[in-house]
């Protein structure tokens, strides 16, 4: 599938489920602690599933790989972000929340660049711009 598609999706998909999940927290007095749990348990779930035919590969990948993925992906993003989302959700309008929670974009042209040797183009700079022009319109 094209990979622009896929990551309107994954927008469409967590702009959405943020609605959800803030009504939840507020609906069943949940902290976001508890929110997070919940959101973890149903996606383990349903992703050990579809993923069940390449566990093999999780032997192949190597100590580093799986570090970084731990890291990157069960640390800071998994929990210290979702944390911190949640704790926002539960505490302001979702309208103010999610512009600024989604500049993960931002965060990840600065991560490329600097730690990944990716090239600072014209397009991607008037791009980063032009969000953070977005964001303070939103939000302010």
């Amino acid at each position: 599938m094209n990979p622009q598609l896929l990551a309107l999706l994954t927008a469409a998909a967590w702009g959405v489920g943020g609605y959800f999940e803030k009504k939840g927290l507020h609906l069943g007095g949940l902290s976001p602690q508890m929110g997070i749990t919940i959101r973890t348990a149903v996606a383990l779930v349903i992703l050990g599933v579809i993923s069940f035919p390449q566990w093999k590969s999780l032997t192949q990948a190597g100590p580093k790989a799986l570090l970084m993925m731990v890291l990157g992906g069960g640390v800071v993003a998994g929990a210290i972000g979702m944390l911190c989302y949640y704790a926002a959700l539960k505490g302001a309008p979702l309208t103010k929340v999610m512009p600024i929670a989604f500049t993960s974009p931002l965060f990840g042209v600065l991560a490329g660049i600097l730690l990944g040797g990716e090239t600072l183009t014209w397009k991607i700079g008037l791009g980063t711009l032009l969000t953070i022009g977005g964001i303070v319109v939103l939000t302010v």
